[in-house]
């Protein structure tokens, strides 16, 4: 028996499936027919369609589902740190781990429920993460999809340590785009970036966009809305975020491709990564205290 109001075809707005390896995934949906798959490996997204389903990330054609390894591609959440520092493996643990339901999710603000489809989920450390990084915490994450197809991830991480620690974080996204070469990047003109490829060393972006002929490795720091136009698609992605005045802009090009297992040689030309991130400054909580951060993922046909 069919329920008034739901159309026969309409999915449920949140579906529960596994993966190839047995994996608990969730794939949101809205009305229109937008979808978001998220996996609990990582507590990642790998999947945001539009309504007519064409996928807005890009995932490597040699991504590994296997874990501990991370999945190249969509959005793996770097936690507690980003890049390769002191003991910790390669951006963190996070998006290695298997991430479970949380039962006991915060309230949603009521501006926050209208039409949205979504998930909490919770990250807690194992007793191996506590021999790496000995501090005690919880990490829910909010994976919503709105009416209008927008995807937003809400981070709560709270020290329930009896120690302040630090952290930094960053959502690694990777957009699928038509051709490196055409696209542009605009919202992070005149501020400083560390540059990765030069031993972090600070400079100021001297362009009115940032466009794309070698490889890219750089935190822009203090930045505010971002937007990536891609010509040939004619679309254009809206990154907003509060708590996360980072941004990171990644795009490997040829010679890291190549050195990379994972990734396709020819890969990084439909892919750019442009995290919403908190690297320079990490983040300090004391005991009891809690740290959200919020990324809104947006997209718009642009002429």
């Amino acid at each position: 028996m069919s329920h008034p109001g739901v159309a026969r075809d309409q999915k449920p707005p949140v579906e529960f499936t596994k993966d190839r390896n047995g994996i608990s995934q969730v794939i949101l949906h809205n009305p229109r027919g937008a979808s978001a798959r998220v996996s609990l490996h990582g507590g990642q997204i790998l999947s945001w369609k539009t309504d007519h389903g064409e996928e807005l990330l890009f995932t490597s054609s040699k991504a590994i589902f296997k874990p501990p390894t991370p999945v190249r591609g969509g959005i793996p959440i770097c936690f507690p740190q980003f890049g390769n520092h002191g003991t910790l493996e390669q951006h963190g643990f996070a998006r290695n781990k298997i991430w479970v339901i949380d039962e006991n999710p915060p309230p949603l603000p009521p501006s926050n429920s209208n039409g949205k489809a979504y998930i909490d989920l919770l990250l807690k450390p194992s007793e191996h993460d506590l021999k790496i990084w000995p501090h005690t915490f919880e990490f829910r994450l909010r994976v919503g999809l709105s009416a209008d197809g927008y995807l937003t991830l809400t981070s709560r991480i709270r020290n329930i340590n009896c120690k302040p620690f630090s952290f930094s974080i960053a959502y690694h996204t990777y957009f699928s785009i038509t051709d490196i070469s055409e696209v542009r990047v605009e919202g992070l003109e005149t501020l400083d970036y560390l540059d990765n490829l030069c031993q972090r060393e600070r400079f100021t972006e001297q362009g009115d966009a940032i466009t794309f002929e070698s490889e890219v490795d750089r935190v822009y720091l203090s930045s505010s809305d971002v937007a990536i136009f891609d010509h040939e698609r004619k679309r254009t992605f809206i990154i907003r975020k509060e708590g996360l005045p980072d941004v990171v802009v990644w795009n490997p090009w040829e010679k890291k491709s190549k050195a990379m297992a994972d990734f396709g040689d020819e890969e990084y030309k439909q892919m750019l990564c442009v995290d919403g991130a908190a690297i320079e400054k990490p983040i300090t909580l004391k005991p009891g205290e809690e740290w959200t951060g919020r990324l809104e993922l947006s997209y718009l046909p642009s002429s």
